[in-house]
């Protein structure tokens, strides 16, 4: 690359113009063509549309009714998916963070996307490397690699250094230029597969999967017998093809994937509006699950920005103001708490020029700085700085307020910095290898601003059996003033993180029995997330600071704040992008629904699947005539199945979540399929032995086929509200008009009339209803 895009003026706009493009295709969403491909080219679409082809070349027209399905399930899915794309799409926007480059000789805000190969790119702490480049300005620059290497210890950036995308800044500041860009990055190339639209895991998914899988190896056996029979046994090979068409398609679930997309896209939509960012769609399951929730303080508690309340001199022939207003200065992008002591000192004074210094990280949690004759300064947490003493008391005794503490210090010389965890104590170390002697100066308290929606998000989490986990690196006194002030159980039990064993399992058994944590290292964060998850937990962490953001990457679900740094929001799957604290409830709240819902739908589902190859099983071995045709199918289904779901599926519901779901829906719909199966069969079979025609015996089947699937409809609705009753009330009064309206029976083929086998199906319906309930309670799995 040409070394003249290396000059500290960054590009001019006449080169960046025709430069290659930082273009990398969103995760968000897939493209619509995408979207089209995966709703239409379906292994439900192709085996409804062979069935479909075989009724309207050998059967009537009217039988071919089911073939609707198809266009109704590509249409329902492709605008489901597309409106929950437009959401991903432009939430997705907004939560791009522009990326300050130099540009004309001046310093320019830009999209992301808009940033090309040989742009000068700036950086200050919690910036993420969107592209690879070499760095050509370091002051003090330390990167994280840790998403790339797995690496903790930050590294340290010199001119000439290369970085890569995928790593953030967390100390110091500089520039690199972009040496590439788009799909040639490192992290892009890294992510490639992974970076493409996908569902992370997810156990809703997953047991929907498999049981389209199961489904799929019964259907061709299962369906291969019913053909052979219906073909070798009827006389009529319309009625046979009919007869083996009705009961292939019963056994096929069509809508259960269908109705799981939309559950999803639906929710998606709903968050989008909270602005919430879902950036996988399962992740609104994840929290749902969720038993644990750890909270950084800083930026989920307490809003951003912190107000100076004090500045309390230990020594009086000191330059304090003078020092903190240096300190504060030092860097380009100054943090919350450089500005809240800007806003105190906003003036440099004449002589206080840093020859050397380092700046603040999470690690450290101090900065220092060497003004030559105005002294060597550090300005950081009280019980790092400090070792003991009338300084280190006071300091402990204001933090109990829940005032956040920093000391001031004057050192005889800089202490060393490699890797971000020097130790800085009284006893530290300087570059140099000799011992660093600390003078407290003065202690300098700071006021965090609470939250106003935290107390009522907390309360909420407590009812709904969600342990909250408080972890912060401030002191631990100050964040027990803070978690008790909102009424956090065991708020005022805080530990020192610097205290905790090494080892996991102990480290757990801590974790579990104590709630409030201060001191914690970026590491340790994560290593909290681990052991919670290693005792059984799932764990959802929440953070803004790049110190969260192998925690976030850790935990079963990560959630950044809006305004947090752009690494957190990088990596977490949920973006609170308005930064209310508040919109937690609603994930866990569409989280809930999603599952529960989809868990009545999969009942309904498979109850139909299981009592189609119970059907499909007797008919073929027996080697008699189908029940029902294709188009009493249709109808049964759309009353006890496909309306219904409709509405249960997006039906607002706090119910918990339970593991276990498809052993779960497997009792249930096993004993309530072969019920209805047999039910049909003894109708049918019962009123086949008299002298009533095909049809009446038919009208018969459908009519116990109907009562008992209502039934189970019934159930899955409970418990039963106003909204509920109205809906399957409804679907039992439009079965009854169909029975009646002449040109409805006549579409159908139904032929009431016959007393004593509409009697029998009746009898027999309600038997199996009554057994159904038994069945279905004794295994455990009827909703109360």
């Amino acid at each position: 690359m040409d070394r003249l895009t290396l000059t500290v003026d960054g590009l001019t706009s006449a080169q960046a113009a025709v430069a290659k493009t930082n273009h990398v295709p969103r995760r968000s969403s897939r493209s619509l063509s995408a979207i089209i491909r995966a709703n239409v080219l379906t292994l439900f679409n192709l085996v409804i549309g062979v069935l479909w082809a075989l009724i309207l070349i050998f059967g009537e027209w009217q039988d071919g009714a089911f073939g609707l399905i198809i266009v109704a399930n590509t249409l329902i899915g492709i605008v489901q998916e597309l409106r929950a794309k437009r959401t991903l799409d432009k939430l997705a926007v907004i939560n791009e963070v522009p990326v300050r480059v130099r540009r004309d000789g001046r310093e320019q805000e830009i999209e992301p996307r808009q940033v090309v190969l040989g742009d000068l790119i700036l950086l200050v702490p919690g910036e993420r490397l969107l592209v690879d480049g070499e760095v050509v300005r370091s002051d003090g620059l330390e990167v994280d690699e840790s998403l790339l290497t797995g690496e903790a210890d930050p590294v340290h950036k010199k001119a000439g250094d290369q970085v890569l995308s995928g790593s953030f800044a967390v100390a110091g500041s500089g520039a690199f230029v972009a040496t590439k860009v788009g799909t040639d990055a490192y992290a892009v190339k890294l992510a490639e597969e992974a970076s493409k639209f996908h569902l992370a895991h997810s156990e809703l998914r997953a047991g929907v999967a498999n049981f389209i899988k199961y489904i799929t190896w019964l259907v061709i056996p299962v369906g291969a017998l019913l053909i052979h029979s219906q073909v070798s046994n009827s006389v009529d090979f319309r009625t046979a093809i009919t007869g083996a068409v009705a009961g292939i398609v019963t056994m096929i679930p069509e809508g259960l994937v269908l109705m799981t997309s939309i559950a999803f896209a639906v929710g998606v939509v709903r968050l989008g509006r909270r602005k919430c960012l879902v950036q996988e769609l399962p992740a609104i399951e994840g929290l749902a699950r969720v038993d644990v929730l750890c909270l950084d303080k800083t930026g989920t508690l307490t809003a951003g920005g912190m107000d100076l309340d004090e500045v309390l001199p230990l020594r009086d022939d000191q330059p304090i103001d003078a020092a903190l207003a240096a300190l504060s200065h030092l860097d380009q992008q100054p943090n919350a708490t450089a500005q809240a002591i800007r806003a105190h000192c906003p003036a440099v004074c004449d002589g206080w020029t840093a020859r050397e210094s380092v700046p603040f990280s999470s690690a450290r949690k101090w900065s220092g700085a060497d003004f030559g004759e105005r002294g060597v300064w550090l300005l950081g947490a009280p019980d790092v700085l400090l070792d003991g003493g009338e300084g280190y008391d006071r300091a402990a005794e204001l933090a109990t307020t829940g005032a956040r503490v920093l000391a001031l210090c004057r050192a005889d010389r800089l202490p060393a910095a490699t890797g971000g965890t020097t130790s800085t104590t009284a006893t530290g170390h300087a570059a140099d290898g000799g011992r660093v002697a600390l003078q407290a100066v003065a202690l300098v308290t700071l006021k965090q601003r609470i939250r106003p929606d935290a107390c009522e998000t907390l309360r909420y989490f407590a009812e709904q059996g969600v342990t909250v986990k408080v972890i912060s690196g401030d002191n631990p006194e100050a964040v027990s003033a803070i978690a008790t002030g909102l009424g956090i159980p065991g708020g005022d039990r805080a530990i020192d993180a610097r205290t905790l064993p090494d080892d996991e399992e102990k480290l757990g058994e801590l974790l579990d029995a104590h709630t409030v944590f201060g001191r914690v290292s970026p590491q340790q964060k994560r290593t909290f997330v681990t052991a919670l998850q290693a005792r059984g937990h799932t764990v959802a962490m929440t953070g803004d600071g790049v110190n969260d953001v192998l925690a976030l990457k850790d935990a079963d679900l990560g959630i950044a704040m809006g305004a947090g740094s752009p690494a957190t929001k990088a990596v977490a799957q949920v973006v609170l992008l308005d930064d209310k604290f508040a919109t937690l409830p609603h994930l866990v709240g569409e989280g809930r629904r999603v599952l529960a819902n989809i868990e009545r739908v999969s009942n309904l589902f498979l109850t139909k699947t299981f009592y189609a190859i119970v059907l499909s099983l007797a008919v073929g071995v027996a080697g008699v005539m189908f029940p029902f045709a294709p188009r009493h199918s249709t109808l049964t289904n759309a009353l006890t199945i496909g309306i219904p779901v409709l509405f249960l599926a997006l039906a607002p519901t706090l119910e918990r979540p339970k593991p276990g779901f498809v052993r779960r829906v497997l009792r249930f719909a096993v004993p309530a399929g072969v019920l209805c199966a047999v039910a049909v069969l003894v109708s049918f079979w019962a009123a086949h032995s008299g002298t009533s025609t095909l049809i009446q015996d038919q009208t018969s089947a459908v009519i116990t086929l109907f009562l008992t699937t209502w039934w189970v409809l019934v159930l899955i609705a409970r418990p039963l509200n106003w909204w509920r009753v109205v809906l399957v009330a409804s679907m039992a009064v439009a079965f009854g008009i169909g029975l009646t309206l002449p040109f409805v029976r006549a579409f159908f083929a139904l032929e009431p009339g016959d007393i004593g086998n509409d009697l029998t199906a009746v009898g027999v319906s309600l038997v199996a209803a009554a057994a159904i309930s038994i069945a279905v309670k004794v295994a455990g799995t009827l909703r109360t």
